[in-house]
């Protein structure tokens, strides 16, 4: 049987050319008055999902 991908996990996740992923960084959401500009516009750069955290992510996307 056909493993299906987590719907949720791929809206979230991009599988890099050299099999990592890439993701939306965090502390985005609110609080954002008091945080510089330069604070704001790295936090809107992608970053990479870590070593720990990738085989979860592999096992949500078996077709990425």
């Amino acid at each position: 049987m056909k493993m299906k991908t987590h719907r949720g996990a791929a809206k979230r996740f991009k599988k890099t050319g050299g099999g990592g992923y890439k993701r939306k960084r965090a502390y985005l959401r609110h609080g954002m008055r008091k945080r510089s500009q330069d604070v704001k516009r790295g936090l809107r750069r992608k970053t990479m999902v870590s070593n720990a955290d990738s085989k979860s992510v592999d096992l949500m996307l078996p077709n990425g």
